[in-house]
């Protein structure tokens, strides 16, 4: 293949347009315009056809042998290797002794696959995936408030038109610097307002009379969000006409914010009255009832990332409500999807609880539908499985899976509290990994199996706005790689399944169109020829002759009588509070030259080079009070664990707080501290927040794996 490829960026959920021609071996990569990029690319897109020619890319399937290496085979060896781990773990155990992780990476074919393949083919109700750290919270609120679920209700181009936005716990600037020129028109009018414990490039665009940063404490933002309705209904800016026509619960959810007066949010954040109130009237005299362009909030990872991280988007989704922004053009509440496919990769039945289209899997029509799609008996399909968190747990346990593969994720570096996360992999009788690298998991493996990549494969992507889009292939995959749809082809045909298992991605995008056709992620009408064609539909897209949805809710919510759902929430204390020998909050988050796990922007030297290691950012006032200074070792330790990294102080964050990228493995794991406690509606863990203590480290040299 030489011509050039349009297609999209491999990395986030803008899926930036991007072109790929390959030449002399090489690929290069340039942008084009679409909509959420409008020509632009990040570090991450214009790098990414580096990973294409990763020195450590694995062609050919490895299987750990007796000496414990992981060592060449031929594909028939790997496969009967896992077959026969399969069936003598379910011989002993049933069913649920198999257990699936997938990745919000994974196309809508794979992701869709994947959860068919579990079911079905396995037989297992114990499937969830990486995207359950992501966007399980904002999915749980929506869902709660409106009946659906979609990042963006809206397209990103939006934006623009807005007089203000505010961001709470989003640092788009780093994480989708593309998605920043959207905020061009709310940052001329003064409108862009910021929460977030730190002072990010991201909240620097409010500097210069932008707008505003409300520098809130870790795990308060649920209260600086009461705070502001308090004071929109002290303003009368409520819109009880929207109140009165479009939602229910309205008083329970006033009742509770009067409660929240200024000068208390002051005391439980630490954002000063004053900010608090010019942010209230900068949201209020944005809306429409107010004669405003509009006005739009949305949330990211920072809000969402905690033990009561549904409760938090409520809050949210509550003030938008009670500002009359939901389902109005050019205005509204949205949530920033982080993955590739995080919105794609949770719809089609990847998550424990989910069947295609986002049918419940406990509804008997919606298994009866499924099961006549699959041609399988509704009975056979199993129950609701367990979210990640719970079932990383209970790997290697008396009562819990023996047998896990993974697909598309790397838990060894993601997953909170790593040290029992890698324990309870290492306790399995068989681990599988399919991967293109050897990423941490993979290194852990029993059987690896390579897989084709990106610009290698064919397929479609979901993308936050919920605009389906075609990922095309550039190159031809290296000898010896195999695309997953054909390996779960094979798998199922070994372990005996009569079901079919289709091998082309345009075979697939049928059949989930079919399977997802009347639930509420509807791809009814989208087909692989109306892709091609270059038309980019956002679901629900219910015929063939519909033109999508770029926008929800305009007439109706999704819920029985078209109404949104407020529902009353409180604060709640962080789960790994501030104590004696853990002083200081550790916060998480990205850097502009990493993804995720970092399994492939660490292979990049052009990404490296930028950021080749992580580090423990802190306060000049508490590197002063610990006798640290720029470039020392630091060690981060809390009740899980432990990291090593070296100090660097900024002026940007809270005294506080200190900082850490989660980018990074080993002994510079981010993870190693990170708490497992889960938010009991949508199971998130509370990455973004625990107790911390940091000391001077002695001088311990880093492993090649954290380096």
């Amino acid at each position: 293949m030489s011509e050039r490829t349009e297609t999209h960026c491999p990395y986030c959920a803008l899926q930036c347009g991007m072109q790929l021609t390959p030449a002399d071996g090489t690929v290069s990569a340039e942008p084009r315009d679409f909509p959420t990029n409008r020509g632009g690319l990040c570090q991450k897109g214009w790098t990414s056809p580096a990973l294409l020619r990763a020195t450590d890319r694995i062609t050919t399937p490895l299987v750990r042998d007796a000496s414990g290496e992981l060592r060449p085979t031929s594909w028939e060896q790997a496969y009967g290797r896992i077959v026969d781990g399969v069936r003598a773990a379910q011989a002993r155990r049933g069913p649920d002794a198999v257990a699936v992780f997938g990745g919000g990476g994974l196309t809508n074919e794979k992701a869709y696959s994947l959860g068919k393949f579990a079911r079905i083919a396995l037989g297992t109700r114990l499937i969830d995936y990486n995207g359950r750290f992501c966007m399980s919270s904002a999915a749980a609120a929506g869902n709660r408030a409106f009946g659906l679920d979609r990042g963006l209700p809206f397209p990103l181009t939006d934006l623009d038109g807005a007089d203000a936005v505010l961001l709470v716990g989003s640092n788009l600037a780093e994480t989708m610097p593309p998605s920043v020129q959207h905020l061009s028109g709310p940052r001329s009018r003064g409108g862009l307002v910021v929460i977030d414990p730190r002072h990010t490039p991201t909240a620097a665009l409010t500097d210069d009379g932008a707008g505003l940063h409300l520098q809130a404490l870790p795990g308060t933002d649920l209260v600086v969000l009461l705070g502001l309705l308090h004071l929109a209904i002290q303003r009368e800016a409520v819109d009880a006409r929207y109140l009165r026509d479009r939602v229910t619960g309205w008083d329970g959810v006033a009742r509770a914010a009067v409660q929240w007066w200024p000068e208390r949010v002051e005391r439980a954040t630490g954002v000063p009255v004053e900010r608090l109130r010019r942010a209230a009237e900068i949201l209020c005299a944005a809306t429409p009832s107010a004669g405003g362009r509009g006005a739009y909030v949305l949330t990211g990872r920072g809000a969402e990332q905690h033990a009561h991280g549904t409760d938090t988007v409520t809050a949210a989704i509550n003030l938008s409500l009670a500002l009359g922004l939901c389902g109005r053009e050019g205005s509204g509440y949205g949530c920033i999807t982080g993955q590739g496919n995080g919105q794609g990769g949770r719809e089609h039945g990847q998550k424990a609880d989910q069947l295609p289209g986002y049918r419940r899997i406990d509804d008997p029509a919606a298994r009866e539908h499924v099961a006549q799609v699959w041609g399988v008996d509704a009975g056979s399909i199993p129950g609701p499985g367990v979210p990640a968190v719970e079932l990383l747990r209970s790997l290697g346990t008396t009562s819990g899976p023996s047998v896990l593969l993974v697909h598309g994720a790397n838990p060894a570096v993601s997953a909170p509290d790593l040290t029992a996360v890698q324990e309870r992999l290492r306790s399995l009788d068989l681990l599988v990994v399919c991967d293109f690298v050897p990423s941490e998991t993979a290194q852990l493996a029993d059987v690896v199996l390579p897989t084709t990549q990106w610009a290698e494969e064919s397929g479609t992507m979901t993308n936050l706005e919920g605009r389906i889009l075609m990922r095309r292939k550039a190159v031809r995959p290296p000898d010896g790689a195999r695309d997953e749809l054909r390996i779960w082809h094979d798998l199922a045909a070994l372990l005996g399944c009569a079901a079919t298992f289709a091998t082309d991605p345009a075979q697939v995008l049928d059949e989930l169109a079919r399977a997802s056709a009347g639930g509420i992620a509807d791809y009814g009408g989208v087909s692989w020829e109306r892709l091609q064609s270059g038309e980019a539909i956002h679901w629900p897209c219910p015929r063939p002759d519909h033109p999508g949805t770029p926008r929800l809710f305009l007439d109706s919510f999704a819920t029985a009588d078209g109404r949104a759902r407020m529902v009353p929430v409180d604060a709640a204390p962080v789960d790994d509070d501030l104590r004696p020998g853990a002083p200081l909050y550790l916060i998480t988050g990205r850097l502009l030259q990493h993804y995720q796990s970092g399994a492939q922007t660490r292979r990049i030297g052009g990404l490296t080079r930028g950021a080749p290691q992580a580090f423990v950012q802190l306060h000049p006032i508490t590197a002063q009070r610990l006798g640290v200074e720029e470039g020392t070792d630091v060690t981060v330790t809390s009740a899980r664990g432990s990291a090593t990294a070296p100090a660097r102080l900024s002026r940007t964050l809270r005294p506080e707080v200190v900082f850490m990228p989660f980018h990074f493995a080993g002994t510079q794991a981010a993870n190693n501290l990170t708490n497992p406690a889960t938010d009991p509606i949508s199971g998130m863990p509370e990455f973004k927040v625990c107790a911390v203590d940091v000391v001077a480290a002695r001088s311990i040299p880093l492993t090649e794996e954290a380096s």
